[in-house]
């Protein structure tokens, strides 16, 4: 098994995640100039070849892959990779190939050039008349959308005088990296100009803790934890765990208020850093103790032979952390808020949860990917060419893991956030809040005669963020600090 460490050690990995297992023993290539002239199609024969070495020796399904003798190296290197990946409509729906392994690192550390909006375009109806738009479902903080004012429920209706269209608005707002944005209105029937900003794309490193608060029930007076939690990372390169910590705080305050419901809100997360998830679960796990398995990996054959060999079997088995901030013993169940875009390492909370108690889900069915992968970059060639390869998948504690298809996971009550106008989050009268309350039994009279709201028809099941980036479903495993 030398051979996955040559190519997944010495080609290196994200950033905190290279596989820099001790007994690598092959030099790291020495890279081509970039001054030197490689003829295009020798080039793209290397990238391909160093595509099926990582696949090859990786990739969860590489016992089903081609031989490379029957494949042509001098395709196009997206082309060649998709011969190699299992079942891509169903099963393998998340492995990637890049031609710009900086970009794809970064977003997978929540470092992107944005606006900071997420939306769903939809449209209302009253009488006989639609009315289209993107209806902002989320603002980043600290985002040029957050800067400008735009806030959770504003309507973007027209892009640079465009009005919005389901055929254009994907075109519109990734024409260029500055546009005129025209907020609206209902009114009379017809949509009207509130507003209209201009904003520009900027370089955001997007805090995953969008939210938090402690927040007295209406009936029983009782306290109750809510935490937005977008996105499974870690920290920032300059300050190591600094988003770990800040959960830790934040559990550390539900805590010493004598929370004993837990709302967690994850409808926007894609996924992200396994450890973050780690750290998370411990601090809700319920009966759970640290010595309690949280989730268990399965490998291909030849990964799991070699380390269940060098390591035992135990090496599969990760178990929960001992954190000091842990609301496990005041808890008996945990709500989960989820939606289409919920992927992931937000599908291996509820699923990695549910042996040690309650787990309540409201919402839509999940995005449905309990499969766990890596960033590779490739350094043998003048590339910018790197790949995010399935490694295995994951399961529970009692071997369970039915929701890696794109049914996802089933929501113990079925609600869509599609009633506007939205309210903020951590509102009582907000969509899948109030029917938490509902199912806790918490809703007052007066919370239950606020109108039902106007319904939207969607044109997508998904939140869209930016450029109509659909979920990624980023599970990254991070091996270092288990060797």
């Amino acid at each position: 098994m030398k051979k996955l460490f040559n190519i997944l050690g010495v080609l290196s990995l994200i950033g905190l995640l290279t596989f820099s297992c001790k007994d690598q023993t092959k030099a790291i290539p020495t890279p081509v100039s970039p001054s030197q002239t490689i003829p295009p199609i020798i080039a793209k024969a290397s990238v391909n070849s160093w595509i099926y070495s990582v696949m090859n020796d990786a990739y969860f399904w590489a016992s089903d892959l081609p031989l490379l003798s029957s494949l042509d190296t001098t395709i196009s290197s997206f082309d060649f990779f998709e011969k190699l990946i299992y079942q891509r409509s169903t099963v393998d729906r998340f492995s990637t190939l890049t031609d710009n392994y900086a970009n794809l690192k970064n977003s997978f550390n929540g470092v992107n050039k944005v606006y900071g909006i997420r939306y769903t375009v939809a449209e209302t109806t009253t009488g006989s008349s639609g009315y289209l738009g993107m209806f902002l479902s989320d603002v980043l903080l600290n985002s040029p959308a957050e800067i400008a004012g735009l806030k959770r429920g504003d309507v973007i209706i027209a892009i640079d005088g465009n009005k919005i269209t389901k055929d254009n608005f994907s075109s519109l707002i990734k024409s260029g990296d500055s546009h005129a944005f025209s907020l609206g209105a209902l009114q009379n029937q017809v949509w009207a100009i509130s507003k209209s900003v201009t904003m520009s794309r900027a370089v955001v490193n997007e805090n995953p803790v969008a939210y938090s608060k402690v927040l007295t029930l209406p009936v029983s007076g009782k306290n109750m934890g809510y935490l937005l939690y977008n996105s499974f990372i870690p920290s920032t390169d300059a300050e190591s765990t600094i988003y770990d910590n800040q959960l830790r705080t934040i559990f550390g305050e539900f805590k010493n208020a004598g929370v004993n419901e837990l709302v967690l809100d994850l409808r926007f997360n894609g996924g992200g850093y396994i450890s973050s998830a780690e750290v998370l679960a411990s601090l809700i796990s319920g009966k759970a103790q640290p010595s309690n398995v949280f989730y268990k990996e399965k490998w291909n054959k030849a990964y799991e032979n070699y380390y269940a060999k060098k390591y035992g079997p135990n090496y599969f088995n990760h178990t929960f952390l001992n954190e000091t901030n842990s609301i496990g013993t005041q808890l008996s169940r945990v709500f989960i808020l989820t939606s289409n875009s919920t992927a992931s390492a937000s599908e291996l909370i509820i699923n990695g949860l549910k042996p040690y108690m309650e787990v309540v889900t409201i919402g839509e069915n999940t995005y449905g990917k309990n499969l766990f992968g890596t960033l590779v970059e490739d350094k043998t060639t003048p590339s910018n060419y790197g790949i995010y390869v399935m490694l295995g998948e994951t399961t529970n504690a009692l071997g369970a893991s039915d929701y890696g298809t794109i049914d996802g996971i089933t929501p113990t009550y079925n609600v869509m956030d599609d009633v506007i106008p939205y309210a903020p989050m951590g509102d009582f009268n907000e969509t899948l809040l109030k029917k938490t309350l509902e199912v806790m039994g918490e809703t007052t009279i007066a919370m239950a005669r606020v109108g039902k709201g106007t319904k939207l028809t969607r044109y997508s099941p998904y939140t869209f963020k930016e450029n109509v980036e659909l979920p990624m479903g980023k599970m990254i495993i991070d091996l270092e600090q288990k060797h």
